[in-house]
């Protein structure tokens, strides 16, 4: 495993008892949110391996569900989160399952809210507090949630990707890591672009404004 700091191994300031189990997976349940953008109304959280037997102990549970509420790690409401989320009309399913993914700390969660918005993402707990983002909407990809980060669905199309990143190069923005995933050719695509720096108001909206791009969403830093 590659640490990119002293504090990935110490592990992060935290409520809980469990860098991987706790803080991982508020940040794990805050990345969602960041993406869903906005409260769900209802959250279904699978969970696998490790995190589906020692959820409850561990105060799992209480971390995913404080991160869709968009709670830091060392958010004092964490272990309130599950009574929190029910007075503010969260619904939350839990469900454990059976299936030995490649990650033992690894855990499902798909939101609603009510009105046809949908989101499902993939992520694991890694370790130290450190995660990765591994599926999209059925996207595959690699996102650790550390860095100052976007995504952007766009059309599978000749010239896109140049477009994104030449925009982020005339405002000297460097990327850290970059990824494309697509269903199929030409269907739709996404983009997922870590940096080195937050992503400002003007360049979003020269990113957004593209022809071919859908949406820009930009990520907890």
């Amino acid at each position: 495993m590659k640490y990119r700091s002293a504090f990935d191994i110490i592990g992060p300031v935290m409520i809980g008892p469990s860098s991987s189990h706790t803080a991982g997976a508020a940040r794990i349940g805050r990345v969602a949110r960041t993406l869903f953008e906005k409260q769900p109304t209802k959250a279904v959280i699978s969970l696998y391996g490790s995190f589906a037997k020692t959820y409850k102990g561990h105060g799992t549970d209480l971390a995913l569900v404080a991160g869709i509420m968009d709670f830091d790690t060392f958010d004092e409401r964490i272990p309130n989160a599950l009574k929190i989320a029910e007075q503010s009309g969260l619904e939350v399913e839990f469900i454990t399952e059976d299936a030995v993914m490649e990650h033992p700390n690894t855990v499902k969660i798909n939101l609603f809210d009510g009105q046809g918005k949908e989101l499902e993402i993939v992520g694991i707990s890694i370790g130290g507090g450190t995660i990765e983002i591994t599926e999209i909407n059925s996207f595959k990809l690699k996102l650790s949630g550390a860095n100052p980060a976007i995504l952007v669905v766009h059309h599978d199309r000749f010239g896109l990707i140049s477009a994104v990143t030449t925009v982020l190069s005339k405002h000297q923005i460097n990327i850290g890591h970059m990824e494309v995933s697509r269903k199929d050719k030409g269907d739709t695509a996404v983009m997922v672009i870590e940096m080195d720096h937050k992503l400002e108001d003007g360049v979003y909206a020269e990113l957004t404004a593209l022809d071919g791009v859908d949406q820009v969403i930009r990520l907890v830093d």
